[in-house]
C-alpha cells in the first residue's frame, strides 16, 4: 500500500518546459534582412529622383509654352544626323508649295561647300607640284565662305519660308545675289580679282593644262563645279 504513495503528485517533472531548449530568449529581437533594408533605401531614392524629373519636365514644358506664346521658335539641332550642328526640317516646317525651292537652295548651299573642298584639293595638288603656297593659303580662307553662306543667306531663307517674313526674304535676296556673283567670278577666276591659281576657274585651268595636265584637269573640273553652282543658284532666285 505504501508503494502507491511513494510518487509525489506535486513533484516537478523534468523537461516539461517547452521553451527550455533555449531557442528563444527573453528580450530577443527580430532581425530584418540587410538586402530588404537596401531595397527600401533604393526605392526611396528612385522615387525621389522620379519626382525631381517630373518637376523638371513640368518646368521645361512651362518655359517652352511661355516662349511659344511670345513667338519665340525653339530650334533643336538635328542635322547632320551623325553630328547635329544645325536645325533643319524642311518636310515638317516649310509649306509644301515652297519646299521645292528650299530643297534646291539647300542643294546650292551644300554644293558651295563641295566647290570649296574641291578647290582646296586642287590647289593642294598644285602646291605639292611646286605651285605658289600663297594660292593654297587663299584656298583655305575660301573655306570660311561655307559657314558664312549658312548664316548670311541659307538660314535667313529657311526662317523666311517658315515665318513668311518679308524682311528675311529681302536679306536673303541681297546676300544670295552676292553669292551668285562670287560663283560666276570663281568659275572664270580672273587674275585681276582673285590671286592667281587660288580658284579653280577656267582662266587658271587654261594656264595650267600645258604645264601639268593632271593639275589642269583638276582645275577644269573645279571650274565646271562653280559653273553648275552658278546656274542652279540663278534658278533659285527665278522661281
Amino acid at each position: 500500500m505504501a508503494g502507491r504513495y511513494n510518487e509525489n503528485p506535486f513533484a516537478e517533472e523534468a523537461n516539461v518546459n517547452p521553451f527550455a531548449n533555449g531557442s528563444s530568449t527573453r528580450g530577443s529581437t527580430v532581425d530584418i534582412p540587410l538586402d530588404s533594408a537596401k531595397d527600401l533605401k533604393r526605392e526611396k531614392e528612385l522615387n525621389a529622383r522620379e519626382a525631381d524629373l517630373r518637376r523638371r519636365e513640368a518646368e521645361v514644358k512651362r518655359i517652352e509654352e511661355a516662349l511659344a506664346g511670345a513667338g519665340v521658335v525653339i530650334e533643336e539641332r538635328n542635322w547632320p544626323p551623325c553630328l547635329p550642328i544645325i536645325h533643319h526640317d524642311i518636310a515638317n516646317e516649310i509649306p509644301i508649295h515652297l519646299q521645292k525651292m528650299q530643297y534646291v537652295a539647300f542643294t546650292t548651299f551644300l554644293g558651295l561647300g563641295a566647290c570649296f573642298l574641291w578647290n582646296l584639293m586642287s590647289t593642294t595638288a598644285l602646291w605639292l607640284k611646286g605651285g605658289d603656297v600663297g594660292a593654297w593659303f587663299f584656298a583655305v580662307l575660301y573655306l570660311f565662305g561655307f559657314p558664312a553662306a549658312y548664316y548670311s543667306w541659307y538660314r535667313p531663307l529657311y526662317r523666311a519660308m517658315r515665318t513668311d517674313s518679308a524682311l528675311k526674304f529681302g536679306w536673303f535676296f541681297l546676300c544670295y545675289s552676292i553669292h551668285i556673283v562670287f560663283c560666276v567670278l570663281a568659275a572664270v577666276a580672273p587674275p585681276f580679282i582673285f590671286r592667281a591659281n587660288s580658284l579653280t576657274g577656267f582662266v587658271n585651268a587654261f594656264n595650267l593644262i600645258g604645264w601639268n595636265s593632271i593639275i589642269g584637269i583638276f582645275f577644269f573640273l573645279g571650274a565646271g563645279f562653280f559653273t553648275l553652282e552658278s546656274v542652279i543658284s540663278i534658278w533659285v532666285v527665278q522661281v
